[in-house]
């Protein structure tokens, strides 16, 4: 603000641009506004602005403090697993909007690309040793191992073959 005000103050002595940028970057030094930043206030004030003042720019504000959103965007982690974009689509706002809704508002971070549960059921652990079993033995056993996984939907998986005990 203060290097505007000098900046107008220049031109209303009939400073040229070049000897405003000179005086200026003197009495700053590296705190100096850009040659560009002085010769766009000089151009400014040859067409008849006053104010020192930046205008406001046009466009679409940004604001996560939509209060109805937060609690659209809680609500919705909570029911079942859902993607940034997926929630993104479904509200109508940019995957960014969303993103700062969860790291600030909602104090959430990004762990994993993965859902992984907390809480097991003992079904769910049983079954997670097996596969686990079952994806050593093939390993030890088979050097062909990595052509037996492959990729569905973007999913990583392992085709289960009954014959390797």
């Amino acid at each position: 603000m203060e290097q505007r005000a000098n900046i107008k103050f220049c031109f209303k002595l009939w400073k040229t641009a070049a000897e405003t940028v000179e005086l200026m970057r003197e009495v700053y030094g590296d705190n100096c506004l850009s040659h560009a930043q002085i010769y766009r206030w000089y151009t400014q004030f040859k067409s008849g602005v006053e104010t020192i003042e930046v205008e406001a720019r046009p466009g679409r504000l940004f604001s996560s403090g939509n209060e109805g959103l937060i609690v659209k965007v809680r609500k919705r982690i909570q029911e079942c697993c859902v993607t940034v974009r997926m929630m993104a689509d479904e509200f109508g706002v940019n995957r960014e909007t969303i993103c700062q809704i969860l790291v600030e508002d909602l104090g959430k971070r990004k762990v994993t690309s993965r859902l992984v549960p907390h809480a097991l059921s003992d079904d769910q652990r049983h079954e997670r040793v097996q596969n686990a079993k079952y994806i050593i033995k093939t390993a030890r056993r088979n050097k062909n191992f990595l052509n037996l996984i492959v990729a569905e939907d973007k999913t990583w998986c392992f085709r289960y073959d009954p014959t390797i005990k």
